[in-house]
């Protein structure tokens, strides 16, 4: 979720802004679970994402599992803001934002999955899912004029692009895909996207952490589904458990607790390599799929996600910028550069961290 480029960057540029005089920092608190670890659980935990919808929606209707996953993720967050004493943001132009960053970024994209594993495979919904990097790609030239293409990106839009085509078997005419589903489940991949831009078009300079901006945006998506529910579905007559337990978790683990993890993901080894879960959600998706749901898997469908896969990261790249030769440093020039490090590098990161927080979010 795009919300956490704020956070993010506070906490990889804040420290940085002592006085020349001040005592040096003090070394980073070492985390009890290493990093390592907790990116194979995030991993895991959004790659088997479409199997929990896939298992939810078996038994409630789309908007329902959808609520259930909002209502869930709202509440681990709220525990978390509790706990670590955080308040919601203030501002009336602040929360219409976040309601619009809500409906691009979770309620829209969260009911176009749920609805598209109703006709497709979890398998198809995971990679679909992969396709975000590429919109986004395509998405940034025209809406950000600081995103400059480059022969590298172009290509891996194109390589990414032709991954789909594989995948959907477009040589065979599309024969046996179902097109509503598949066409809801790429609708929510270009969802996240748009999000993204506007989000950093709109609160990347909020003042607010990551934790608030994130517990009040969920707070208004699941508020969006509350109302929308109830119109286009009727209450469950029953139960059942495991696809009540299926919403649960998909809530509270994949929805709440993985962005509690890939914020301090970001936070602590940065963008890039907290980006790279982006890769692994597809690949745990269709194994999960093939091996827990019993799904069939063409041999197109890995051989595409796999060209997706690498158009996406070509997407990502970018040029190395040359570093100019520094001149000695004086008293004054010290000053003035630990000051521009504390607000500089804010702006200029903030696509690269929404871009790793959102793309990862199925």
């Amino acid at each position: 979720m795009s919300t956490a480029a704020t956070g993010a960057d506070k906490a990889s540029t804040s420290p940085a802004s002592h006085s020349p005089g001040s005592a040096p920092d003090a070394p980073p608190r070492r985390r009890a679970v290493d990093w390592r670890i907790r990116f194979a659980v995030l991993s895991a935990v959004w790659g088997f994402s479409f199997l929990l919808i896939k298992v939810g929606t078996g038994a409630y209707a789309p908007f329902q599992v959808t609520f259930g996953r909002l209502f869930f993720g709202t509440a681990v967050l709220a525990v978390a803001m509790a706990f670590r004493r955080e308040r919601l943001p203030r501002g009336l132009r602040t929360w219409g934002h976040l309601a619009v960053a809500a409906f691009f970024l979770n309620a829209l994209p969260f009911s176009l999955f749920a609805y598209a594993e109703l006709t497709i495979p979890s398998t198809l919904a995971g990679i679909c899912n992969a396709t975000s990097p590429l919109w986004g790609m395509a998405l940034s030239l025209v809406a950000l004029s600081e995103d400059r293409p480059t022969r590298r990106r172009v290509a891996g839009l194109g390589i990414g692009f032709l991954g789909v085509l594989t995948v959907l078997g477009a040589w065979q005419g599309f024969s046996g895909l179902d097109f509503g589903g598949t066409a809801m489940a790429l609708l929510a991949s270009l969802s996240y996207p748009i999000g993204w831009i506007y989000v950093r078009r709109t609160l990347a300079g909020s003042s607010h952490s990551h934790l608030s901006l994130t517990g009040a945006q969920l707070s208004l998506a699941t508020l969006q589904l509350a109302v929308v529910t109830p119109v286009f579905t009727a209450l469950p007559t029953s139960f059942p458990l495991v696809p009540l337990f299926a919403v649960i978790a998909l809530g509270a683990l994949g929805t709440g607790l993985a962005l509690l993890i890939q914020y301090g993901l970001v936070a602590e080894v940065g963008p890039t390599t907290g980006q790279m879960v982006t890769y692994f959600i597809p690949v745990i998706a269709t194994a999960a799929g093939v091996l827990l749901l019993g799904e069939h898997l063409g041999w197109n469908t890995p051989v595409g996600a796999l060209i997706v896969l690498v158009g996406a990261a070509l997407t990502q790249s970018r040029p190395k910028r040359p570093t100019p030769p520094a001149p000695a440093p004086t008293h004054a020039a010290a000053s003035a550069s630990a000051s521009a490090t504390a607000t500089a590098p804010a702006s200029a990161s903030t696509s690269t961290s929404a871009s790793a927080t959102a793309a990862a979010q199925p």
